[in-house]
């Protein structure tokens, strides 16, 4: 079942999408997207996490410190843990078949 940005956000994370793009301009983040159980139906409100891949402009800061900071501020945005992935690190990969699985269907929340 492919559901719409805002049926994700507003249903299944209970965000909106100014949220999302106020939290991708502060990180300066210019694509987010969702993927995995988010989009499927095996999702659970009480035990899943949920996968973000993003995608960063030049400008930005993305050490150690910030990437556990960027995925605190999203699981407490979300309620949920949240598994961070950089979007660059998915197309280098060399495991083709979780490369093609993640960028075949992961969902643009923002950007693209």
């Amino acid at each position: 079942m492919a559901l719409k940005p805002e049926t994700l956000l507003v249903e299944r994370l209970k965000v909106t999408q100014s949220q999302i793009i106020q939290f991708c301009q502060r990180w300066h983040i210019t694509e987010f997207a969702l993927f995995g159980s988010i989009l499927r139906d095996d999702f659970h409100p009480n035990t899943s996490d949920v996968d973000v891949l993003v995608v960063f402009s030049p400008e930005a800061r993305k050490g150690l410190s910030e990437w556990i900071t960027m995925q605190d501020e999203l699981a407490a945005l979300f309620g949920h843990k949240v598994d961070l992935v950089n979007k660059a690190a998915i197309q280098e990969s060399h495991n083709w078949i979780r490369r093609r699985n993640i960028l075949d269907t992961a969902q643009v929340i923002y950007g693209g």
